[in-house]
């Protein structure tokens, strides 16, 4: 290792002690409880104003705020909570991903059209290996399903 070797560990050593890590690029859904347009606007102008967010959607009757960029979870849902709104990570999933969509504890009657809550179960969120077997068999996509059915 000569001269200019060592000036390149030095400089790496360097450079490398200065550099920030830089969060990564997010989509953050959240649930937040507001009535009206105004409501939307005020937690779309909180939103906004974070460090590192590119763009805030927000959709006020489906209770709705997208924020996209380089931002973190918490610190997201925290900000959202000091609107004063009710707000909470977005809960829902569509339909087809749960394997029994009307189970207690995973239907929600103030869900969006084609969404149910989602859950971490085990045994919701997927078919044990004998009602898949049934439901296969009496399933529309199977050409030898029963045709009294």
């Amino acid at each position: 290792m000569g001269v200019e070797g060592t000036f390149d560990y030095i400089a790496d050593l360097i450079s490398s002690t200065k550099r920030k890590k830089r969060k990564q690029l997010n989509t953050v859904d959240l649930k937040v409880r507001m009535d009206c347009e105004g409501c939307g606007e005020r937690v779309k102008n909180v939103l906004s104003g974070m460090k590192g967010a590119k763009s805030v959607t927000v959709d006020w009757k489906q209770q709705k705020a997208t924020v996209y960029g380089f931002v973190d979870a918490k610190k997201v849902l925290k900000k959202a909570k000091s609107t004063g709104k009710k707000s909470e990570p977005w809960p829902y999933v569509p339909y087809g991903l749960i394997a029994h969509p009307y189970a207690s504890g995973v239907y929600d009657k103030k869900a969006p059209a084609n969404h149910v809550r989602g859950t971490d179960e085990p045994g919701v969120g997927t078919l044990n290996p004998v009602e898949e077997k049934y439901a296969l068999m009496f399933s529309d996509d199977n050409p030898n399903a029963c045709t009294i059915m």
